[in-house]
């Protein structure tokens, strides 16, 4: 289906930062093709007209083929009252952790991670952590996100739901272990396995390191060697604690983000989450490799590891984008939660109102994360050739009214719940409100018999 979406205030990214602008939209092949007014449309379809005429001379074969579109041929989509933007970027979660919203709150990283979760885990069967991604996917459409950033532990669940819900999932199946081709074999080769069977327009695959202290030195290494050979981004939680940092001080005489960089892990491919504890001259060796930054600001003051050094950071320059971790530790798949909150703590921290002001927060979930995923110019903007992959945000919500300051809303009274419609390549996932990929009941019912089992 192709779209013409009139009347809509256009959220643009502009050499002078955010603008809001009143446009038409014009949608063809999962694709934005035009930017502008009707008139300029049917002018261009004509140009091509007649281009398709001249081709159809030189080549009797395209006389059989249909004709180009023009302006007439498009579902006229009317977005009066709306501001249609790029879908949110989740640049780190664990889809398949949603079985365990709020059941771990209150509680130190240790009883969290070791008494808690991870005694879940390892008791959830693989089919449920398919009806749990696909619950994430639900609370993601729901509030404006069109891709998301996953790491997981169930071979393949990630990727289905992602597909079921029509998602843009950059997806990884955690890698722990001392040697890749060793004891971590098993993970990365249902890693490649994924990458074969489910990769696509909307899915690609990345090799997921889950940490430095659950991978040997050799499996880091070797994790790098195989991202170049397979061409494959990698994502890795990185100085995420204090305890985290120490150890590895007390054990290899560095930070975490030294010792990676002298393994030849990080480079612009990588896809650090966290980074709450920098020290020394980390910053300057992150910068150097132009590694790319996640922050998750609610659940790292969950966990109670406090906040990354976020002002420091954009100071110097560092990609910085926005996750929100898994629900275990969130407790929510929000990105508009997110995005208030890096803000407005960051402001707190440096006792500084200018501080992550709303332009930053929003190339942060936008434009910042497709540039960590390579996607630079065809995720997280409204610009020709990039994916359709928008947001519709009624601005008649209560929450948004009066429009005073559109870019402003959606870092500081956005809540999620203005969403109305969310297009990813060019389809429609949910429209007024409503879930078209997604049986919700269903999806409750399911994870409803997980809770019982497990929980």
């Amino acid at each position: 289906m192709n779209y013409k979406i009139e009347n809509a205030y256009l959220l643009l990214d502009t050499e002078d930062g955010f603008q809001v602008e009143k446009k038409d939209l014009y949608i063809e092949d999962g694709k934005i093709v035009r930017i502008g007014n009707a008139n300029a449309a049917k002018a261009n379809a004509a140009k091509a007209d007649a281009l398709n005429a001249n081709a159809a001379k030189e080549n009797a074969e395209a006389r059989e083929q249909p004709q180009a579109m023009d302006a007439g041929d498009y579902q006229v989509i009317n977005a009066a009252h709306h501001l249609v933007m790029p879908g949110l970027i989740n640049m780190h979660t664990h889809a398949y952790m949603t079985v365990m919203r709020n059941y771990a709150d209150d509680v130190d990283f240790d009883e969290w991670l070791f008494r808690r979760v991870m005694p879940v885990e390892d008791q959830l069967p693989k089919e449920a952590a398919y009806w749990s991604s696909l619950l994430g996917c639900m609370e993601m459409i729901q509030t404006g996100t069109t891709s998301f950033v996953d790491m997981h532990m169930f071979h393949t669940q990630s990727p289905k739901a992602a597909m079921q819900a029509g998602m843009r999932g950059f997806i990884g199946r955690g890698l722990v272990g001392e040697d890749l081709y060793g004891d971590g074999y098993s993970r990365f080769q249902e890693a490649l396995e994924e990458k074969a069977a489910y990769e696509s327009d909307l899915l690609k695959f990345i090799l997921s390191p889950h940490a430095i202290y659950s991978c040997s030195e050799k499996l880091l290494a070797q994790v790098a060697e195989e991202a170049q050979k397979q061409k494959m981004l990698k994502q890795i939680h990185l100085s995420e604690s204090e305890a985290e940092v120490q150890n590895a001080i007390d054990k290899y005489g560095k930070t975490p983000v030294k010792y990676l960089s002298d393994l030849g892990f990080l480079d612009q491919d990588t896809i650090l989450a966290h980074c709450v504890k920098m020290r020394d001259d980390d910053m300057d060796i992150l910068l150097r490799h132009q590694a790319n930054i996640v922050t998750n600001p609610a659940s790292n003051a969950k966990l109670g590891n406090g906040f990354a050094l976020i002002n420091e950071m954009a100071a110097k320059g560092l990609n910085i984008c926005i996750g929100t971790d898994g629900t275990a530790s969130n407790n929510t798949l929000n990105m508009f939660r997110e995005m208030g909150l890096l803000s407005l703590i960051h402001k707190g921290i440096a006792q500084d109102s200018t501080a992550a002001p709303a332009q930053f927060v929003l190339h942060a979930a936008t434009a910042n994360a497709a540039k960590a995923l390579s996607m630079e110019g065809k995720l997280g903007v409204i610009a020709e050739q990039a994916y359709a992959d928008l947001i519709f945000i009624d601005l008649h919500a209560t929450s948004l009214y009066p429009n005073n300051n559109i870019i402003s809303s959606l870092c500081y009274s956005a809540n999620g719940s203005e969403v109305d419609s969310v297009m990813i390549n060019g389809k429609f996932v949910m429209r007024n409100r409503k879930l078209l990929t997604i049986d919700a009941e269903r999806v409750y019912y399911e994870v409803d018999k997980i809770v019982k089992k497990c929980l």
